[in-house]
């Protein structure tokens, strides 16, 4: 099925799970509705639907796939995984974040920038 938000036809257990990758970059990183499903647009916008239920849903938790999107690897080539045990060593404080989809492209579906720079809020990660 087609979404407004997002740019790639979801069933609906796909869909929740996009919704899911979005609800942690919201609360976890701190950016705004809209770039959160803008960042997520431009990672999986090219994806076909049966290669990305293999690659996500069966093999790691929204929050893996959300950091990812969100955050560069820190300098062991680590990123978080939501899981607060294997994520105690990393600093988020330190991860360098990826720069948001460029104003005004296709990517965002969901409004702008919403007066806040792309990629700029440097959320907790908690």
């Amino acid at each position: 099925m087609n979404t407004e938000e997002f740019l790639l036809p979801l069933d609906d257990e796909m869909l929740e799970y996009f919704r899911d990758m979005a609800d942690v970059l919201v609360e976890r990183c701190g950016i705004s509705r809209a770039e959160a499903v803008a960042r997520l647009n431009e990672r999986y916008a090219g994806g076909e639907m049966s290669t990305l239920r293999r690659n996500l849903i069966t093999h790691e938790l929204p929050e893996f796939w959300a950091y990812g999107v969100y955050y560069y690897p820190d300098d062991n080539g680590r990123l978080p995984v939501g899981d607060a045990l294997a994520d105690a060593d990393i600093d988020f404080a330190r991860l360098r974040v990826r720069p948001a989809p460029p104003e005004g492209s296709r990517f965002w579906t969901l409004g702008g920038w919403r007066g806040r720079p792309p990629g700029g809020s440097g959320g907790s990660g908690v």
